[in-house]
C-alpha cells in the first residue's frame, strides 16, 4: 500500500518517496513494522486471551514442568500473523505473484491452524481438527502454489548466456564478469520446473528428467511430478513445524533462523549482479520476498519475547502450521526446496522421530505381541525431557544445531 502511495509521491518529485523503491529499506521497516505489532499488540493479545479463558488444555504425560502450562494462553499465532500480513500489505510490492503466494500461504494455513484450536479451546474437543481434513486442507494450498509455480507468466527463471558486445538488444538485463575472462553475459528469462541442488556445480535441477524417459509424454506431465514434490514439501515440513513447537521457543526460534537464511538466498537470488557473481539461479522479481521474509523475522522474534521459557502464550496451530507452511512455500519460490533436508533438520528429525516411533511400536506389537519404541517419547525434545535435561538446555541446543544447519546451507553457495 505505502509503496502505491510513495511511487505516486515520486512521480510529484516529493523529497525523500524515492528511498521506497530499495527493497533494503522496505526490508527493514517490515522488521521494524513486525517487531512492534508482536511485541506492542502482543501484550494486549494476550491479555485478552486470557480473560476469554483461551487456555492450553494439557494432558498429563509425565514430563517435568508440563502440568505448571495448564491454562497458559493459547492460539498466539494470531500474534504471529498479524505482524507478518501487515507489515507486508504495507510495504510490499502487492502486484508481485511471489508476494501474493505468500500472502495466500500465510492467510491459508493460518485459517487453517485457527480451526483446530477453535475446536479445541471452545468445542472442547481434544483431537482438534480431524488430521484428514489438515491434510486435504494442505494439498488443495500445495495444487494451487505449484500450478501458479509451473504456468503463471510471472514465475520465470534466468539463464546465463555468454554474448558479444554487438549482440545486446534493448531490454536485455546484461552482466560484465571480469573473473571469467571478461565476458558479457545477458540473462533469458524463462517459466519451467528447475531448482537447485546444493553442493554441485552445475547445480540446476529439472524436474522435467523425472519423466524424461516417457519421451514425448514428458512435457505433459512435468507439471504434475512438479505438483506433487510442492505438496509433499508443504505438508512435510508444515507438519515438522507442528511437532517442533513441543517447548517454549522452539518452534519459534527454529522459524526464524530459518526465516534468516531464506531471506539471504531471496534477496541474492533477485538479484542478477550477485547471482550471477555467486553463480546462482537468477530469479527476476524473487527479490521482493526479502520484504516479506522480514516481516517473518520480526514476527517470530517480537513473539519469541513472549513466547521463551517460561512462556507467557503458546502459539498453537494458528501459528505452527502456518510457519511451517511459510518456509516450504518459500523455499519453492526461490527454488531452493532441494535445501530443506539441510536447512530445516530440525523440523525434519522431529517428524521423522514420530514416524520411526509410532512405525516402530506397530511394527514390533504385531512380529511380537507386545508394541517397543525406539524413543523414550516423540517427538525428539520430549524424548530428551524424559532423561531429565531441563527444557531451556534442549531448547537452546536445539537452536544452536539449526543455527550450525542454517550456516552450512548458506556455505552451499560456494562448496560446490
Amino acid at each position: 500500500m505505502l509503496y502505491t502511495l510513495f511511487t505516486w509521491l515520486e512521480k510529484l518529485h516529493f523529497p525523500g518517496a524515492g528511498v521506497f523503491q530499495y527493497i533494503s529499506f522496505r526490508s527493514a521497516m517490515a522488521l521494524i513494522t513486525a517487531l512492534i505489532v508482536s511485541m506492542l499488540f502482543g501484550k494486549r493479545i494476550i491479555d485478552y486471551l486470557r480473560i476469554k479463558q483461551v487456555g492450553e488444555s494439557v494432558r498429563d504425560l509425565g514430563l517435568e514442568g508440563q502440568m505448571s502450562k495448564a491454562g497458559t494462553p493459547t492460539m498466539g499465532g494470531i500474534i504471529i500473523l498479524a505482524a507478518i500480513l501487515i507489515p507486508t500489505l504495507l510495504f510490499a510490492k502487492l502486484d508481485n505473484i511471489y508476494i501474493i503466494m505468500m500472502l495466500l500461504t500465510t492467510v491459508w494455513l493460518g485459517l487453517l491452524g485457527f480451526m483446530d484450536d477453535y475446536i479445541k479451546v471452545f468445542k472442547k474437543n481434544k483431537a482438534g481438527l480431524a488430521a484428514k481434513f489438515k491434510i486435504v486442507g494442505q494439498v488443495i494450498l500445495g495444487i494451487i502454489i505449484g500450478l501458479i509455480m509451473f504456468f503463471h507468466k510471472d514465475v520465470k527463471v534466468g539463464d546465463k548466456i555468454p554474448i558479444r558486445a554487438s549482440e545486446i538488444a534493448a531490454g536485455d538485463s546484461v552482466v560484465t564478469s571480469a573473473n571469467q575472462g571478461g565476458l558479457t553475459y545477458k540473462y533469458v528469462t524463462h517459466r519451467g520446473a528447475t531448482t537447485t541442488i546444493p553442493f554441485l556445480k552445475n547445480n540446476e535441477f529439472n524436474y522435467h528428467w523425472l519423466v524424461g524417459w516417457m519421451g514425448k509424454e514428458a512435457g505433459h506431465l512435468a507439471w504434475l511430478v512438479f505438483v506433487i514434490a510442492v505438496i509433499l514439501i508443504l505438508t512435510f515440513i508444515s507438519n515438522g513445524a507442528n511437532l517442533t513447537d513441543g517447548l517454549d521457543g522452539l518452534a519459534t526460534g527454529t522459524s526464524a533462523i530459518i526465516g534468516a537464511t531464506l531471506g539471504i538466498l531471496a534477496y541474492l537470488s533477485g538479484n542478477y549482479e550477485l547471482s550471477h557473481y555467486l553463480n546462482i539461479m537468477y530469479i527476476p522479481d524473487s527479490g521482493e520476498l526479502a520484504v516479506f521474509v522480514s516481516a517473518f523475522i520480526g514476527a517470530t522474534v517480537g513473539f519469541l519475547w513472549y513466547n521463551s521459557y517460561p512462556a507467557q502464550v503458546f502459539m498453537g496451530d494458528t501459528g505452527s502450521l502456518a510457519l511451517g507452511g511459510i518456509i516450504a512455500v518459500f523455499a519453492i519460490l526461490i527454488r531452493k526446496e532441494l535445501f530443506i533436508p539441510i536447512l530445516c533438520g530440525v523440523f525434519i528429525i522431529e517428524n521423522v522421530s514420530v514416524i520411526l516411533q509410532v512405525g516402530w511400536f506397530k511394527y514390533t506389537r504385531i512380529r511380537f505381541g507386545t508394541g517397543r519404541r525406539i524413543f523414550l517419547m516423540s517427538p525428539l525434545h520430549h524424548h530428551y525431557q524424559k532423561k531429565g535435561y531441563p527444557e531451556p538446555k534442549i531448547v537452546i541446543r536445539f537452536l544452536i544445531f539449526g543455527l550450525l544447519l542454517a550456516v552450512v546451507t548458506i556455505a552451499t553457495l560456494k562448496l560446490r
